[in-house]
């Protein structure tokens, strides 16, 4: 695999973390590693939002990691990984670096530190520390309704400079943010939408991809709608994306990434909706809906 720099575009899918009676359930996870393997996807997400990864111990992140690169290499096709790692702590977080330099995988996705509210000149101080640090590229991930602060532009640009920030999930909740840093980025800088619901405005804008929960479900679909815009045809992409706009408002219902994972349950891919606190399973009401939902696709594909 080369540097994850060339690799961060396209359709990304940030891999939910099946568990069952509270353990990490390496049988559906390799039934998933397989499936989505196989699939129009460009790169997994480990340990992330989607996958649950605050709440895995260190255990079983490695152990996640390990499993998703074995059953690759078991397979025809080898995709890149980056590990999703989070933290309000800069000293700590270069101790997480040390402790999976040596791990499988290409890169790194670190959000901003939570709760703190940095300012921009911490925010910058931090992750020019960290990217000093790593032995793996990083991806920054700018989703301030998160972490309750935003990565500016002008900082964002002076990040950009370092030869080891490679590229940003956007989650920036401005479109007119997003656009400014499409126009005013480095060449090379490498950006995704994290946003479902804004997936084919974000490619419409100029982004290179997306990192699409959402596209657990409808993984051709989504790959699709980056086709058919890097094709000039603009009517066919909205076309498709008409198919699923409703499914991006539909897996965010509830929060992430509960209603996906009850989704997947029934749809027998993993062995079960498990969750961990604080997050929990959907309610019946929700329940329900997916159920119809899932039940009118079927239909509509006999």
């Amino acid at each position: 695999m080369t540097g994850l720099r060339d690799h961060l575009h396209g359709l990304w899918l940030p891999l939910v973390t099946p568990f069952r009676d509270g353990k990490l359930d390496e049988t559906s996870l390799r039934r998933l590693t397989r499936h989505y393997g196989g699939q129009a996807v460009d790169g997994f997400i480990l340990g992330a939002t989607s996958g649950e990864g605050m709440t895995l111990r260190e255990g079983e992140l490695e152990r996640l990691v390990t499993v998703v690169r074995d059953e690759m290499a078991s397979g025809r096709r080898t995709l890149p990984i980056c590990l999703g790692l989070s933290g309000a702590d800069t000293a700590r977080l270069k101790d997480r670096f040390d402790e999976t330099a040596d791990w499988p995988i290409d890169g790194y996705l670190i959000a901003s530190p939570y709760y703190v509210r940095p300012s921009q000149r911490g925010l910058l101080a931090h992750f020019e520390a960290l990217a000093d640090h790593a032995a793996w590229p990083i991806a920054l991930y700018n989703i301030p309704y998160r972490c309750a602060v935003n990565i500016t532009n002008q900082t964002m640009l002076r990040l950009a400079e370092h030869p080891n920030i490679v590229g940003l999930k956007d989650c920036g909740a401005s479109r007119e943010q997003s656009i400014a840093l499409l126009r005013d980025r480095p060449k090379n800088f490498r950006v995704l939408t994290g946003e479902d619901a804004n997936y084919l405005e974000a490619l419409t804008d100029g982004a290179d991809g997306g990192i699409v929960l959402s596209a657990h479900v409808e993984t051709a679909t989504f790959a699709a709608i980056s086709s058919e815009l890097k094709r000039g045809n603009h009517d066919a992409a909205q076309a498709r994306w008409n198919e699923v706009a409703e499914l991006t408002r539909l897996l965010f219902t509830e929060p992430s990434p509960a209603p996906a994972k009850y989704w997947l349950w029934r749809s027998g891919l993993i062995d079960s909706p498990e969750v961990r606190l604080p997050m929990v399973e959907v309610s019946s009401e929700l329940a329900a809906t997916i159920d119809r939902e899932i039940e009118r696709r079927m239909k509509v594909a006999a």
